[in-house]
């Protein structure tokens, strides 16, 4: 019988901030087996950070499990950031630090803009990579941050009136712009009361059910902020990405093992991106969770995460060294 619940809680064995250029210092860690499958766990946001939770997906016994913080998220410096952090370079980097950890192919588990940075890695460097477990897929498509920005106020009507009623009417026309330009004043009065309405926004309409910790993390100003201010960054720049590109380039991994998890009824992410992406993807394997949001957390969401990357770890062996 597969396992499908997380596994109890582990520490780091190692831990470390590298440094990767434009004044950049990320944040990185290591636990598990030594020897074991690598796999990398690449954050959602962009910006909110990785957790000690999120090692509890990978048996630890089975896996080498690396977690990072993308640039300005999380412990790693400067925070909420955004000179010099695009997609790109969070690929580049995501290339330094599997050679800083002398590994040769990882397992690649994202979720939401982590599905997407997984992708995105994956088209760049199908060489390194294993496979993936794939969550709530962003896309990074115009439709899918307009959807963000107004269409969930279909779904969520107060929440989406308390994020908009903060801007004055005559700029609720834009209101990515209206935020971005509040999210990137140097003056914490008006930075920070702009950065917990994004992310009370965000976080009050990823779960099917509301989730106490959830919300608590919307209130924190450090979260909030790297969030709403990186998130907004990528938006207004369309996620540093060609239009479509992330489907056009699914060839390029189509030979590679995939599982997308996707919730039923995830408004942050709809479900017609992850069909979208299994339809360009024939082998990979789309698991909907009919009782769940956005959340990774969410009881059904979880028990999914979890047998996949137990499933991963019967089929994948070691990789054989490269070069």
């Amino acid at each position: 019988m597969i396992r499908d619940e997380l596994f109890p809680e582990i520490a780091s064995r190692r831990n470390g901030f590298l440094e990767v250029g434009d004044g950049h210092t990320i944040y990185w860690e290591e636990s598990g087996a030594r020897e074991g499958i690598p796999v990398v766990f690449l954050h959602g946001g962009p910006g909110s950070g990785t957790s000690p939770t999120q090692r509890r997906f990978f048996d630890p016994r089975a896996y080498r499990i690396i977690l990072f913080d993308q640039r300005g998220a999380g412990r790693s410096t400067p925070r909420a950031g955004v000179e010099a952090n695009t997609t790109p370079h969070l690929v580049a980097d995501m290339e330094r630090l599997r050679q800083h950890l002398d590994i040769d192919g990882w397992l690649v588990f994202g979720g939401s803009w982590g599905s997407t940075l997984a992708l995105a890695y994956g088209q760049a460097h199908p060489d390194r990579c294993l496979g993936f477990v794939l969550r709530g897929v962003f896309l990074g498509r115009a439709k899918e941050i307009d959807w963000f920005m107004t269409g969930m106020r279909g779904f969520f009507p107060e929440v989406w009136r308390s994020f908009a009623d903060l801007i004055p009417e005559d700029e609720r026309d834009d209101l990515l712009l209206a935020y971005h330009r509040r999210l990137t004043d140097p003056d914490p009065k008006v930075h920070l009361p702009a950065a917990r309405h994004w992310a009370r926004y965000e976080k009050a309409c990823s779960s099917l059910l509301p989730e106490p910790e959830q919300i608590w993390s919307a209130e924190d100003p450090h979260h909030a902020l790297n969030l709403a201010r990186i998130e907004a960054h990528y938006f207004l720049n369309d996620m540093f990405l060609p239009e479509d590109g992330l489907l056009a380039g699914v060839e390029r991994i189509r030979h590679l093992p995939a599982t997308i998890v996707q919730g039923r009824y995830d408004v942050i992410c709809p479900p017609e991106s992850a069909h979208a992406l299994a339809r360009a993807w024939p082998g990979a394997e789309l698991i909907y969770v009919p009782d769940a949001g956005h959340a990774a957390m969410e009881p059904g969401v979880r028990r999914a995460l979890v047998r996949a990357t137990e499933r991963f770890k019967s089929t994948l062996r070691q990789p054989v060294r490269v070069g």
